[in-house]
Order: structure tokens, then C-alpha cells, then sequence
């Protein structure tokens, strides 16, 4: 993992979501596309990584991890709240 900053793994987050969404419609045409869902697969699993560490790193992500006390949920800045309409192109890589 090369980004280690809040908003660099936020955005490579919300990048690999997009792909798994993608993913997904993709296989509902396409079942038996074994390479689609190997990389659906690969995908999720990444995001799950990132997500943990985003929440060991920075904090909850979404309101249904565990916390840390006091309630972290509550703190800002909101997930979704710093440099909401970011641009993914070339910021940040990620291995799959």
C-alpha cells in the first residue's frame, strides 16, 4: 500500500467500491464469467483490508465497526466531509 494519508486511502477506497459495484452488474449478465468474478473477489477482499486499516489508522468509517472509547462515530471530520468532489485519475496506486 503506497498511500498512508486519510484522504489518499479514503479515495482508494471509494475507487475499489466503484469497482466492485461495477463488478457486480457485470456479473449479473455475465455468471459465468470465472476471470470477472475472481477479480470481484480480489476487489472486495482489497477494500476490506483498506477499510480495517483506514479504521485502525483514522478512525470509523461507517457506523457499524466497533469503536474505541469514547464514541468515535460522533468525530470529526465526517468521512465524507473533506474534499468531497476529489479527483481519482492518477493519485494514488494500489496493489490488488
Amino acid at each position: 500500500m503506497i498511500c498512508v494519508n486519510r484522504d489518499e486511502l479514503l479515495k482508494v477506497i471509494t475507487a475499489l467500491d466503484f469497482f466492485a459495484i461495477d463488478l457486480q452488474l457485470y456479473l449479473n449478465t455475465h455468471p459465468t464469467d470465472r476471470e470477472a468474478i475472481q477479480k470481484y473477489n480480489t476487489v472486495v477482499k482489497r477494500t476490506n483490508e483498506l477499510r480495517e486499516q483506514f479504521h485502525k489508522s483514522f478512525g470509523m468509517l461507517t457506523p457499524n465497526t466497533t469503536s474505541d472509547y469514547p464514541w468515535q462515530w460522533i468525530e470529526d471530520p465526517w468521512p465524507w466531509e473533506r474534499n468531497f468532489n476529489f479527483e481519482l485519475a492518477g493519485e494514488c496506486n494500489v496493489d490488488l
